[in-house]
């Protein structure tokens, strides 16, 4: 597989060449109806459709279940690719090479640099650890006792860091700075008190791996009884707990067809579960289950099960692991829990069992929904009419975070009947679908032009996203960020990026703020389609907000200087200009 940065130049490019349409069309049939095509949303069940494609921007939004994205973010989730592998195909079905950097200035070379610096550290510390447990007796001993055989041993790379507090120190300080040391996670280095010692000492080391197989950390154990039992590696700018899963590059990779994922607690479960030949188990490492974790999962499987000890531990993780799914849930996705008898745990209970009875009390797992409502009934005495609030109030926390699927449906009929009341009343009483304070981000609508109109920031971004080359027509936008306006920055920033890149489409544009602050507000804004395809028409509105944004601009500079006159007074030019803009009121 070729390494380096792809520049981001290209990826504009691919997007401006690929057409979402053709993408989309040869997975899913689509219709054309107007300006867009349509068709039953692919990634959740529905009779009507509401799954829009836009080819002006290149764009697709499910008014249903809320996906959206371009015909890259379509690949990765039709698909179950990650994002340079949706570049990679994409480019591939085009006839276009993915170019890739490896030096050169600036910022983003530098960080691509360091990030492939700790992959080689980490990998060379993998070796070394791998090295060291062929050579150490009692680590091979703690191993035999707990029945692992020595092709699990090799599938997942394990080794043993020796005891002491400096031979990963000493060996790897010959070819890397303690700062890069500190960085992988290898040791722990406080500079202000002079001192730095392995982080891992006297330990089987459990390498964690990204999806391309990256060593990215580790997690340590200790082979008896010490405390902590486990180390993990920290926060690090190559891993990051709350994305990475234990065992996934390993299943992914060991099991011919992922049709499901079991979600367990440890290193060790996934390690027996795999022995046994259960090889699509994964662990979180050291945190609850994310949103990120179920997104990840379900790009990858249909059906996520979460199997923890029947203990009361067991049970807190896996209604913390409900509260981060319920934001996920999807229509043609399904999330259950499996809950082992007392005393057990995944390694143990499949020993005892075998891997025939284990997978076949998946049947016994319990849907979330069902766990979600039996959860709370043990909470609330529903026989009472102020139990059955109290248990409404309390469901409606985690139903105003799922999405708008069929599941919520079903589930919010079953609430109304368990509780015998109906769900008109709860809507009315706001128990159930009480308006949220940040909605743009959550509403899965189509947007009107009151909508977007209603500031004029907001509906200039939507302009420029439906037709990116009116930025033609604009030649002075100093206004707009000193305005200070809601939104101003990224106002400000899209018209610089276009002028910068004349050529790019509104995918090209959304893809450019991935991750950050600004993908939120730009694809709930994206949703909007311009009336009228007319420029004239267009570059009028777009003209009027940016006299509306002056306008407002220079009305906060008024107050400025009139406070500032009253307080400590006026030079000579703030004199002048606030007499200027007083005229020109």
């Amino acid at each position: 597989m070729a390494t380096g940065y792809i520049p981001r130049e290209f990826i504009d490019d691919l997007l401006v060449r690929a057409d979402v349409v053709e993408v989309i069309n040869a997975r899913v049939p689509l219709k054309k109806k107007g300006r867009e095509y349509t068709a039953c949303c692919p990634f959740h069940n529905e009779k009507t459709p509401s799954f829009t494609v836009s080819p002006n921007k290149q764009f697709y939004h499910c008014f249903g279940c809320g996906v959206h994205g371009s015909a890259l973010d379509f690949l990765m989730q039709y698909e179950h690719l990650d994002f340079v592998e949706a570049v990679e195909s994409l480019a591939d079905s085009l006839g276009m090479a993915v170019p890739r950097e490896h030096s050169g200035r600036g910022p983003d070379k530098k960080q691509i640099q360091r990030t492939k610096n700790l992959f080689s550290l980490l990998q060379e510390a993998n070796q070394y650890y791998q090295q060291q447990l062929k050579n150490t007796q009692k680590a091979l001993d703690y191993l035999n006792r707990r029945d692992l055989s020595d092709e699990i041993i090799q599938r997942f790379k394990l080794g043993y860091a020796p005891a002491g507090w400096d031979n990963a120190l000493k060996l790897f300080s010959k070819s890397y700075s303690d700062q890069q040391l500190a960085d992988s996670g290898l040791i722990v280095y406080r500079e202000e008190e002079h001192k730095k010692y392995d982080r891992y000492r006297d330990r089987i080391m459990f390498p964690i791996r990204n999806r391309k197989g990256q060593v990215i950390g580790f997690g340590g154990r200790v082979l008896g009884d010490d405390k902590p039992k486990y180390i993990n590696s920290p926060e690090t700018p190559v891993f990051h707990k709350g994305s990475e899963l234990y065992g996934f590059y390993e299943a992914r990779l060991n099991t011919q067809k992922l049709e499901r994922i079991i979600v367990v607690e440890g290193y060790m479960d996934v390690i027996a579960l795999a022995q046994f030949g259960v090889s699509y188990a994964v662990a979180t490492l050291g945190t609850a289950t994310t949103p990120d974790h179920i997104k990840q999962l379900f790009r990858a499987v249909p059906e996520i099960i979460f199997c923890f000890d029947g203990d009361r531990a067991g049970r807190e993780a896996a209604w913390r692991a409900l509260e981060n799914a319920m934001p996920m849930i999807q229509d043609g996705k399904e999330i259950r829990f499996l809950f082992l008898p007392e005393g057990e745990d995944p390694d143990t209970q499949i020993r005892k069992i075998g891997k025939e009875k284990f997978e076949a009390s998946f049947e016994e797992a319990v849907s979330l929904t069902s766990y979600f409502v039996e959860k709370l009934k043990e909470r609330f005495n529903i026989a009472s009419d102020e139990g059955r609030a109290r248990f409404l109030t309390e469901a409606s926390k985690n139903l105003k975070t799922m999405p708008d699927t069929l599941i919520k449906d079903q589930l919010l009929k079953r609430l109304a009947k368990l509780t015998n009341v109906d769900i008109s009343t709860l809507n009315r009483r706001h128990i159930i679908n009480a308006p949220e304070k940040t909605e743009p981000a959550a509403d899965f609508t189509r947007l009107s032009k009151h909508e977007v109109s209603k500031t004029p920031v907001r509906y200039a971004i939507s302009l420029l996203l439906f037709k990116p080359s009116l930025v033609n027509y604009i030649e002075n936008f100093e206004h707009i960020a000193l305005s200070e306006l809601p939104g101003s920055d990224l106002l400000t920033t899209l018209i610089e990026t276009i002028q910068e890149s004349p050529q790019i489409n509104a995918a090209a544009l959304l893809e450019r703020w991935r991750n950050t602050e600004f993908e939120a507000p730009l694809t709930h804004l994206m949703k909007w389609q311009a009336e009228t395809d007319d420029e004239e028409v267009l570059r009028c509105e777009l003209q009027d907000c940016l006299r509306q944004i002056r306008k407002r601009a220079n009305e906060k500079k008024i107050e400025t200087l009139l406070h500032r006159s009253s307080t400590v007074g006026l030079n000579k030019q703030e004199t002048e200009e606030l007499a200027f803009l007083l005229r020109n009121r």
